[in-house]
């Protein structure tokens, strides 16, 4: 690796911020871009830019003074990411796997195409094709563009649901029975390297449709961890990415595991392993993109991961009661995200709590899970 990597990340947010932390330790220099003047990245990279990750023209200008172009979101333009790879800026993850999971669509045919389990589905071009196909219902319709963080979701349980449907092109998912929503973050290096974090479980947060807390090691058998795991590594193999990949995933209850959605970026269903793993996520995706050794993924601590959202009822600038609290339980550690303003289930931060086992931080996450509010 050369003395100093001029870095460029597409987005400023939380994500940025724990990759940037992280990247102090490489020498890196960072460049970021995001359409928030106060972006949680915004006093701690070398340059920051304000401006639309989505603009072909300012993404092109940004990503020429980069050695290497990396992404913290994945609605960026994928056409300007394309023409500077053909200029010789490395760009990890690269266009084509963007552009692939940017679309649902694209993305269910893909897992399709390349023998990776996953549920059916049905691509609509719009809501009248949603009412030739109400015998595939229940099913979950997902916008096939611009979906996050529980955006573009619709549970249509039966007819009455579709008056509500989206007019928009969409992917129609069957619904499915599941025992647990688990996820593998998996790494790849240009050379091929591969490494697998363990599985972790996912709870989600009834209203919000996001992650609400994770544990870490999932209480899954040791056959289908194993199982995730190399599903997760035929995913990332098969998009011949580079970089760090989550996977979302279903174990059913007849012990399927079926493929929901990807992310190519840290992920928040790895937050836990800043603390609770030899390398964590923000590491090893640089690892990965600068094409060095991947770290040992191994755990060295039992974890619970607490998302801090904004409380219902404040909108303005953030202020937060109970972190003195809070950081009095033993193995509890706060991180907050940098973002000036506050509003109702905004992602603030996270708590991660550590455990000789998993039962152990689950009692420790259990004193201190609303303990902490945001507020304005």
């Amino acid at each position: 690796m050369k003395g100093e990597v001029k870095l460029g990340i597409l987005g400023g947010g939380q994500l940025g911020r724990m990759l940037m932390q992280a990247g102090l330790d490489f020498n890196l220099y960072t460049l970021v871009l995001d359409p928030d003047e106060n972006a949680p990245c915004k006093d701690i990279c070398n340059e920051f830019y304000v401006g639309s990750f989505r603009d072909f023209e300012t993404v092109y200008e940004f990503g020429k003074n980069c050695d290497i172009i990396t992404i913290e979101i994945e609605h960026v333009n994928a056409d300007a990411l394309e023409k500077l790879e053909q200029e010789g800026v490395k760009v990890y993850p690269d266009a084509q796997t963007v552009r692939t999971i940017q679309d649902k669509g694209l993305q269910k045919e893909f897992y399709k195409k390349h023998n990776i389990p996953t549920s059916d589905f049905l691509i609509l071009k719009d809501k009248a094709e949603l009412e030739d196909n109400l015998h595939f219902l229940p099913a979950f319709q997902k916008l096939r563009r611009e979906g996050y963080d529980g955006r573009g979701v619709k549970r249509l349980g039966g007819v009455a649901d579709t008056l509500d449907a989206f007019e928009e092109p969409s992917v129609l998912e069957k619904l499915v029975t599941f025992e647990k929503e688990i996820s593998v973050i998996v790494a790849r290096n240009e050379s091929g390297e591969v490494t697998a974090f363990p599985v972790v479980e996912l709870s989600f947060h009834p209203e919000h449709n996001l992650v609400d807390s994770l544990f870490a090691p999932a209480n899954v058998p040791y056959k289908l961890q194993r199982l995730a795991i190399e599903i997760a590594t035929r995913v990332i193999e098969s998009f011949n990415m580079v970089g760090i990949l989550a996977v979302e995933m279903f174990l059913t209850k007849d012990g399927q595991i079926l493929v929901n959605e990807v992310a190519p970026r840290p992920h928040n269903s790895g937050h836990h392993t800043i603390k609770a793993n030899y390398t964590s996520q923000y590491e090893q995706h640089l690892r990965a993109i600068l094409n060095l050794p991947l770290g040992s993924t191994e755990i060295q601590s039992a974890a619970v991961m607490l998302n801090l959202l904004g409380e219902p009822g404040y909108d303005g600038e953030a202020r937060y009661e109970g972190l003195q609290e809070a950081l009095a339980v033993p193995g509890v550690y706060i991180h907050l995200y940098g973002k000036k303003y506050t509003r109702p289930a905004r992602k603030m931060g996270h708590i991660t709590v550590l455990g000789k086992d998993v039962e152990e931080a689950q009692e420790r996450a259990e004193q201190v899970k609303n303990v902490i509010k945001v507020k304005a």
